[in-house]
């Protein structure tokens, strides 16, 4: 899963992409509204955390960009203004959630599992695809019940995977969830993990469609 962190203060900026990096997402970290809507310009983010009281334009206004323009991803704003009025005008905007500072990094993160899974139309905390069931809280996944030990860029392929079976999913967009601005990224990256996840679940489980990618397929 690949996050959107708008915060403009570094010591909290930095707090808290290490620790949603932990957790196995994605995180790019910009400071100001500005340089937030021309990264969703460039970038799809499966969420984004917004703080209100950014530099230039405010996170308010970031949100009504997105918002005018379509822009479905789910927003969680994270600011220090915890009056009634402030949440309601961040909701009534387009935010799909609001979490006052400071707050736990843990509800943090559930906070975002549940954005996600509403995004996904699920209401099942795990994804559940025959035989196998991977959990996003926990990081688990178990085959036939039994777990399968997955690295963390493991996991999150296959979790990309598993959220539209039978949809091929190409090299670049595995690449975008996988790694950040940071990060860099060996040519045959996907296809080691591939590899491993073949060699882990079992070959079926991960179907290459010639010429545009690699897909869960689905069940009959």
């Amino acid at each position: 899963m690949r996050l959107l962190l708008v915060e403009d203060d570094a010591m909290i900026g930095a707090s808290l992409r290490t620790g949603l990096q932990q957790f196995g997402y994605t995180v790019d970290w910009v400071r100001n509204g500005g340089a937030a809507e021309s990264a969703t310009e460039t970038t799809e983010y499966d969420a984004i955390l917004l703080d209100i009281g950014l530099p230039g334009k405010t996170g308010l206004e970031s949100l009504a960009f997105w918002r005018k323009r379509n822009n479905p991803v789910p927003v969680l704003i994270i600011t220090a203004r915890d009056a009634v009025s402030d949440r309601i005008r961040g909701l009534d905007a387009g935010a799909d959630d609001y979490l006052v500072k400071p707050f736990d990094l843990d509800e943090l993160a559930a906070r975002l599992r549940a954005l996600l899974r509403r995004r996904a139309g699920r209401a099942n905390p795990l994804i559940e695809h025959g035989a196998l069931t991977l959990d996003p809280a926990t990081h688990e996944v178990r085959l036939d019940g039994q777990p399968v030990n997955l690295s963390g860029r493991e996991f999150a392929l296959l979790h990309a995977l598993l959220e539209k079976p039978g949809v091929p999913l190409s090299r670049g967009q595995l690449e975008d969830r996988l790694y950040g601005w940071e990060e860099e990224i060996g040519s045959n990256a996907v296809e080691v993990h591939i590899h491993t996840l073949r060699r882990k679940l079992g070959s079926d489980w991960i179907r290459n469609v010639r010429g545009v990618g690699y897909m869960v397929p689905r069940l009959p």
